[in-house]
């Protein structure tokens, strides 16, 4: 069960999911919405949505993706990349980058005020809003909202560069550290354009191995159960999925922005895909598999959405007055999205009563969590190997490679460096040496 969601959605209508399933989460609650309202297409017959509808799904989801992304960078892992590691605690935060670099916090805040706006504009809110519906939108993007929206786009271009460069220059100015830290081979997966490109909001499904080699390529996201599984261990909550044909050991994989950037052939917006061959270029082409490199490829994406909002904003179809389709009634219904953290799975079945009867989430942070585990287990044996005490900044060591992957939990992972963490370290006989406990709120 995720969080109990897959149950209680059972026997609601299923026109009321795609506001519902928004509960999931506070930072992307637009990630669900779109992903419910994809499957919730399906439901009501509708394949293609009407310019209108789908161009402002697709504006939505770019202020969604860009909120998110900045949010994590500038208030959860810049300050771990500006102060270092082992920085002292009660500066390592929001707050010392706040007093240490009070431009770059002022940029982050508006940054991400700005994909606020562009969400409010489009689902009628910024948090928990209702903009998708089956089959489409209930609402156009009116004159005066794109008007509002324009005045500061070009500041959010020039200030999503700056966030590139940041996150670019400390990879190439911690070389060492970036390519040793929670680096290791693995698959990757997301949807793409069926050119190749990366695309945030419809696709197909392309997975990659750890050589750059494919997996399986243009399928329909629909068909993810033929090519995808869960299992389930017994000491975690969360699923382990994994690629089928590769099995339970050998088939896990990695999504978000990192993976994006290795599946993604190109990015059919000209700032995003020449930060793109820089990024594809300090792994020599080859998939990166460096967790400090999500930090960089988020900021790829945030350049990527402010670039294609600017586009959106000049087309006239979201002006439009086509905004819902309807089709033959179906029951069942797939949605795939790419939400900030990942590829996110919504599949539902519905009887003839309108009502839910079968529904299964896997969201992004499921699908990387046997990475997170190994991105912990690895750090944990390069920093507390040999060792008789844990200190602060081996806690953090394991919060940082944790943070790398911005799970559904983030908020509580870099608050006044209080992640709730329990590290036990024991010596080669199994005796326990010492045991850490950090609690959260």
């Amino acid at each position: 069960e995720f969080r109990g969601f897959e149950r209680f959605i059972l026997g609601r209508l299923y026109w009321e999911v795609p506001v519902i399933v928004q509960r999931l989460c506070g930072i992307c609650p637009v990630s669900h919405h779109l992903a419910a309202s994809k499957a919730m297409d399906s439901i009501v017959g509708v394949d293609r949505l009407t310019p209108t509808a789908e161009k402002m799904r697709r504006l939505m989801h770019y202020g969604q993706i860009m909120q998110s992304n900045v949010l994590h960078f500038f208030h959860l892992s810049s300050p771990d990349l500006l102060f270092g590691f082992e920085s002292e605690v009660g500066k390592r935060n929001i707050f010392g980058i706040i007093e240490a670099y009070p431009d770059l916090a002022v940029k982050g805040i508006k940054l991400r005020k700005f994909g606020q706006e562009v969400i409010r504009a489009t689902a009628g809110k910024k948090i928990h809003g209702t903009g998708a519906i089956p089959g489409g939108v209930n609402k156009n993007l009116s004159l005066a909202e794109r008007d509002h929206l324009l005045e500061n786009m070009e500041q959010m271009i020039e200030w999503a560069q700056e966030a590139v460069a940041i996150a670019a220059g400390y990879c190439v100015d911690h070389l060492a550290l970036v390519q040793a830290f929670a680096t290791f081979n693995s698959s990757h997966m997301s949807l793409v354009r069926e050119d190749g490109a990366l695309d945030l909001y419809h696709g197909v499904l392309r997975a990659i191995d750890a050589s750059g080699n494919t997996i399986f390529d243009q399928v329909d996201y629909r068909d993810f159960n033929d090519y995808l599984m869960e299992e389930v261990r017994s000491w975690s909550y969360m699923k382990f999925p994994f690629i089928k044909r590769r099995g339970n050991l050998d088939g896990w994989y990695r999504v978000g922005p990192l993976s994006r950037m290795n599946t993604a052939g190109f990015i059919d917006t000209p700032l995003a895909d020449n930060a793109h061959r820089a990024f594809r270029a300090f792994s020599n082409g080859r998939p990166n598999q460096m967790s400090l490199a999500y930090h960089w490829a988020r900021m790829i994406e945030v350049l990527h959405c402010v670039e294609k909002i600017r586009e959106l904003l000049h087309d006239p179809d979201l002006q439009g007055s086509d905004l819902v389709q309807r089709g033959e009634r179906r029951e069942e219904g797939i949605g795939v999205i790419e939400a900030p953290r990942g590829t996110l799975f919504h599949h539902y079945r519905v009887d003839q009563n309108d009502q839910v009867v079968f529904c299964n989430l896997i969201v992004s942070t499921t699908n990387n969590n046997e990475a997170m585990n190994r991105a912990v287990t690895q750090v944990a044996k390069a920093h507390l190997s040999n060792q008789t005490t844990i200190t602060e900044g081996m806690l953090n060591q394991i919060e940082v490679a944790v943070r790398a992957y911005d799970p559904c939990l983030s908020c509580a992972t870099h608050a006044l460096g209080q992640m709730p963490l329990d590290v036990a370290l024991y010596d080669a006989a199994g005796q326990l040496l010492q045991r850490k406990v950090k609690d959260g709120y």
